[in-house]
């Protein structure tokens, strides 16, 4: 995911969970081959380095380092290790805040850590995050204009739901958003999205847990998510491929 590297990416998948397919070094593979700059989150820091040592040889496959909101309520002890593995990557994510039924109860210690998380990554600057906000983006943009300098670390907001209020307060914070199939099918996150600048738009996938017709997609089905933004916008697939292949380039510089 070098926008100087000689083999140029077709497609971006900017939040996938690569470890969590049966073939994890498979995918990897296909991605090089269909040229899908992905981003291979993780939820622990503990996936990290065996995800990082898988893409290392890879051309567009990168490994987020995560500590994802939904499993803080065992895993907040981790981290120490997230601190201690953050220099070792550009890239930071799952990471946020989750304020939905099933996790508000540890909301008090997400917040806590996201902060951690947040110091850290302003500290050592030149960090990209993808960023979870179920139900929780006024809280995560709160945390994003606290703990951050103004420049340095770049904001990638993942499966954004949030109101059009909270939208427009991200886009002038300068956050860019990561945008799946799935999110498309619900008429109201479909208008928001039509709302969204069309030079802070990536495409994600979220696989395994985004799927169609019970499979679940894969990186290079971000395809049909471009052709559905260039429908949502007027404009031919292959124009709305280049923004987003640009707003990457752009993301990374």
């Amino acid at each position: 995911m070098n926008p100087e590297a000689k083999v140029r990416p077709s497609w971006v998948d900017f939040h996938c969970h690569l470890d969590l397919y049966p073939d994890h070094a498979d995918i990897i593979e296909e991605c090089d081959r269909e040229k899908v700059a992905t981003l291979a989150v993780t939820t622990t820091p503990k996936a990290w380095q065996r995800n990082h040592q898988l893409a290392s040889g890879s051309q567009m496959v990168r490994a987020g380092l995560g500590l994802h909101p939904q499993l803080i309520c065992e895993r907040a002890s981790e981290i120490a290790l997230f601190e201690k593995l953050l220099e070792n990557t550009r890239y930071v994510g799952e990471v946020g805040l989750d304020a939905g039924p099933r996790h508000y109860r540890s909301f008090e210690e997400q917040e806590r850590i996201f902060a951690r998380i947040l110091r850290a990554c302003d500290e050592q600057g030149s960090k990209i995050l993808t960023i979870h906000s179920i139900r929780a983006a006024s809280k995560v943009l709160d945390h994003l204009e606290q703990h951050l300098s103004p420049t340095g670390v770049k904001c990638v907001l993942h499966w954004f739901t949030g109101t059009n209020a909270e939208a427009k307060r991200a886009i002038e914070y300068g956050c860019y958003f990561s945008i799946n199939s799935e999110m498309l099918r619900n008429p109201k996150h479909r208008a928001l999205v039509a709302k969204l600048p069309l030079d802070r738009l990536l495409t994600e996938t979220d696989g395994p847990f985004v799927k169609n017709n019970a499979r679940p997609l894969r990186p290079k089905d971000v395809q049909a998510t471009v052709t559905e933004l260039a429908d949502i916008h007027s404009m031919p697939s292959a124009q709305m491929a280049k923004y987003v292949l640009e707003n990457l380039r752009s993301l990374l510089i």
